[in-house]
């Protein structure tokens, strides 16, 4: 499943599983993180600092006090993985209200995509998601894959700041800023609920890679009610 495994500087190991993005890949990228994160978890594997996946890569990052990339490397290679290691995957419903002023970038995604903005809402909304990482701001899901007829790029002049809660698309992926932060993706809503909790330690993440994410619509008068 590794098509490669090699250092990343002094103390981290960069697991290469293929150029493609998708569901099969990225899988097996959960797998492994998964697997990692468990051992880390039961003091079966010593020195892991950290572990973090992307769309077809995983970064393990160790203390060189405690190990070295050799002994990392050869627990990497010698891994049987589970079939069900991502059983732990969840299905999560995220509201979103798509109101005028929440849905910043969606009249200019109706005229650039040609097809109208009811379209657009109607076609993200049917669709499930799979996250294939967090990442860029804490806890930020990238979601894909988005319908295609909803695929395009960035804005050409990124927000200083895009809201707490936006929903945005670009490409394949859709996802959720989890803080106020800057950014290029088209904005087609705002959800209330809270994706990212810095003050819960054990679990800060409402969505993690593996879990399979929907949307439905929400009125603003609930936006403005919600009570998490």
């Amino acid at each position: 499943m590794i098509k490669n495994i090699s250092n990343l500087g002094d103390a981290s190991i960069y697991c290469d599983f293929g150029q493609d993005v998708n569901q099969k890949i990225n899988s097996n990228v959960v797998s492994y993180f998964n697997h990692i994160k468990e051992l880390v978890k039961n003091n079966e594997i010593k020195g892991i600092t950290n572990i973090t996946p992307s769309y077809n890569k995983l970064i393990v990052s160790f203390d060189l006090e405690i190990t070295t990339y050799n002994e990392v490397k050869q627990i990497i290679e010698n891994f049987k993985i589970k079939k069900n290691i991502i059983q732990n995957s969840k299905k999560i419903k995220i509201p979103i209200c798509c109101d005028q002023e929440y849905a910043l970038d969606l009249t200019s995604l109706s005229n650039k995509l040609n097809i109208t903005e009811n379209e657009i809402l109607e076609t993200h909304l049917n669709k499930e998601y799979f996250c294939y990482m967090t990442g860029f701001i804490a806890g930020m899901p990238f979601l894909g894959d988005i319908d295609k007829k909803l695929r395009t790029h960035r804005l050409e002049t990124p927000r200083v700041k895009v809201p707490k809660g936006s929903v945005g698309i670009t490409e394949q992926f859709c996802n959720i800023y989890t803080y106020e932060s800057p950014g290029g993706w088209n904005i087609i809503g705002n959800t209330p609920k809270n994706i990212f909790n810095k003050l819960n330690f054990d679990k800060p993440l409402l969505i993690n890679p593996g879990d399979k994410v929907s949307f439905y619509k929400i009125t603003k008068q609930e936006y403005l009610n919600w009570n998490e």
